[in-house]
């Protein structure tokens, strides 16, 4: 193996490098720890954290444990939040570049291209979402859109009415993608003040037809046994941390703006676990609530939303909830996977195209199944992902921090021969325990998902599946360590350009 060669020079290669991939400059690093803040206040505002909060509670905790796994969960993400977020604020690179240092200028396409398409399974999810809130919407002006007949097969599990709706919001989508990133600068300010009123409200509604706080939070635990409880709690919290996994990864994308390292932790330190709790607080009550008024909890906030006598009040909530959703949609689950496709052919794939890519796999990936009940939303799609993200952060934190010493070389990383090069551009150390990382989940994963027999798994193989993130993550990162020892004499490089900010 290739462990290390000198650059011929600092120009870098053809096919590495455009100007959404370069360093960013010292002087063009403003973020500020508010800035930080205040991107994961609106990042936390979104309809999956109201049904992640709910989804625990539709799976039988009450608000507090719901809460204290939340909290709990977003604190554990939080730290390779700041691990990974040190390079991006330190060198002023993004994610699919600082892969290239433990993965290799080549192999880098790997952890970056999973993380695509995980991006692409929460965009096929928003855009559900918003397509369904239309529907919900049109079917009160239109009921025959409830009776069509079905067009799908029984498996698909898609009505034909919010078959419509989804694919006209998914076509939204797109054309917003066909007119730039900038046409949705002011939908996103709509979202900011549209989600925080409306959540409000919507709390309002639950303490005042739920009777007050008292019955809501009065609502016990359905498990009968605490072994019932633990057997939910550890694939829960799991689920929690896989929740941000995608964005524990590439963080860089958004630190590299950073106008410190002290920006970048304070903010993100204040702003994710809070944010996240305090608007998970809503979805707990609400969902609490729909018990003591319907006698049922609803989970989904756009079909609680469906169930209200006016018309009026209920076509103005949903437009709404498609609007913002809309805005989270392109801002969140478009930008960074179709940059993730950009970067593994830069010269063939351009933004616009690479946003083509995201939304037809957000299609292929049949989000409306993956929402359809809370089992599936936690242990089908946050643990199941989880999987593949953990043993990626597991590497890149363990090559950074324990062989590398948080010393980069940065034109080596936009160039086909320089330290980070290995074989061909691939560093199969990285792609080795990248496999074994994965490996012990998959099982888990299959019977999860039902490809097989329950039973069929030895119960222990199928339990570590509920910490597959947590696995993944030691598994990989220990593995890399052990087989990259003997290549130490690369991990520490002088760093040439892009000095740290103070």
């Amino acid at each position: 193996m290739q462990v290390l060669a000198t650059s011929v020079n600092d120009q870098p290669s053809a096919g590495l490098t455009s100007s959404d991939l370069a360093p960013v400059p010292a002087a063009a690093r403003t973020w500020t720890s508010a800035n930080y803040a205040a991107l994961w206040i609106s990042m936390s505002l979104c309809i999956p954290t109201y049904m992640l909060a709910s989804s625990l509670i539709e799976g039988g905790m009450n608000w507090w444990q719901a809460l204290l796994t939340i909290f709990l969960g977003n604190t554990v993400v939080l730290v390779p939040m700041l691990l990974n977020g040190h390079a991006g604020a330190k060198y002023g690179i993004p994610f699919p570049v600082f892969a290239r240092a433990s993965f290799g200028v080549r192999g880098a396409n790997v952890p970056a291209l999973l993380r695509a398409i995980i991006a692409c399974g929460w965009f096929g999810i928003q855009t559900w979402i918003g397509g369904y809130a239309l529907y919900q919407m049109a079917v009160l002006w239109v009921p025959g859109l409830a009776t069509l007949p079905a067009v799908f097969p029984d498996s698909w599990g898609l009505a034909t009415g919010p078959a419509i709706t989804f694919f006209l919001f998914w076509l939204l989508n797109m054309y917003v993608v066909y007119l730039g990133v900038d046409s949705i600068k002011k939908l996103l300010v709509f979202k900011a003040f549209f989600l925080p009123v409306a959540a409000a409200a919507l709390l309002w509604w639950a303490i005042s037809a739920g009777k007050g706080l008292g019955p809501i939070l009065a609502q016990p635990a359905k498990f009968a046994t605490s072994a019932e409880f633990w057997a939910f709690f550890f694939p829960s919290l799991t689920g929690m941390v896989g929740f941000w996994a995608t964005l524990s990864l590439n963080i860089p994308d958004f630190t590299r703006y950073a106008i410190s390292q002290r920006a970048q932790v304070l903010g993100q330190a204040l702003g994710l676990p809070s944010s996240m709790t305090l608007f998970s607080f809503v979805g707990v009550v609400v969902t609490s609530a729909t018990f003591v008024i319907y006698g049922q909890t609803i989970w989904d906030p756009v079909v609680l939303a469906g169930k209200f006598d006016s018309k009026v009040l209920v076509s103005v909530a949903m437009l709404a909830v498609a609007l913002s959703t809309l805005a989270t949609n392109i801002a969140a689950n478009i930008v960074s996977p179709a940059n993730d496709f950009a970067n593994f052919a830069p010269e063939k794939i351009s933004f616009t195209t690479g946003g083509y890519i995201t939304g037809v796999i957000g299609l292929l990936i049949f989000p409306w199944k993956l929402i359809a009940d809370p089992s599936g939303y936690i242990f089908t799609w946050l643990v199941g992902y989880s999987a593949l993200l953990g043993p990626i952060g597991g590497i890149m934190i363990a090559d950074y921090y324990l062989l590398r010493h948080q010393q980069l070389h940065v034109p080596d990383l936009y160039q086909y021969q320089g330290r980070y090069t290995y074989q061909n551009g691939i560093n199969y150390a990285a792609m080795l325990a990248l496999g074994i990382g994965i490996l012990p989940n998959i099982p888990g994963f299959l019977q999860a998902v039902g490809a097989l027999p329950a039973g069929t798994v030895w119960p222990w193989l199928a339990a570590v599946y509920n910490y597959a993130w947590f696995v993944g993550f030691l598994l990989a990162g220990g593995l890399y360590v052990l087989l990259m020892r003997p290549q130490t004499r690369m991990a520490v490089v002088p760093p040439l350009v892009s000095p740290e900010v103070a």
